[in-house]
């Protein structure tokens, strides 16, 4: 199989949790009042239960959330989709996301998806002469 081939990735950083711990601290919100307000902007049903968000802050085994979720969570969490997105991203599929203002980073990041992983290696080092990655 494929997926014996590659080494094994550490664990992806449970950056949705943090952002559920951060800013339900910072609204002052219990389990249950934050699930009441993570809400469908455009229906008002309630889209994640207060066990849920308890098991995700407290690191219990959770299904990941699907995009109805995130969208209230957002809404509860008060910040933009894209930051749940890329946070419940991140936690459970190990994707990390790069900013960039720039749309010719964002068509060689598109690019650089077709590559082998030897290409990417040897991009990466070409890179990294022209100018060393930031720690």
């Amino acid at each position: 199989m494929a997926t014996e081939d590659r080494p094994r990735a550490e664990a992806p950083r449970p950056a949705l949790r943090e952002l559920v711990k951060r800013r339900r601290a910072e609204l002052g919100l219990s389990y249950d009042k934050l699930a009441r307000r993570c809400v469908n902007p455009e229906t008002g049903e309630q889209t994640v239960k207060s066990s849920w968000l308890h098991r995700l802050e407290t690191g219990l085994a959770v299904i990941p959330p699907e995009y109805p979720a995130i969208v209230g969570m957002a809404v509860g969490l008060q910040v933009p989709l894209r930051t749940v997105q890329e946070a419940a991203g991140e936690q459970f599929f190990g994707i990390s996301t790069v900013q960039a203002e720039s749309t010719r980073v964002h068509a060689l990041m598109a690019r650089a998806d077709r590559l082998t992983p030897e290409q990417v290696d040897a991009l990466a080092a070409f890179l990294d002469v022209l100018g060393p990655a930031e720690k």
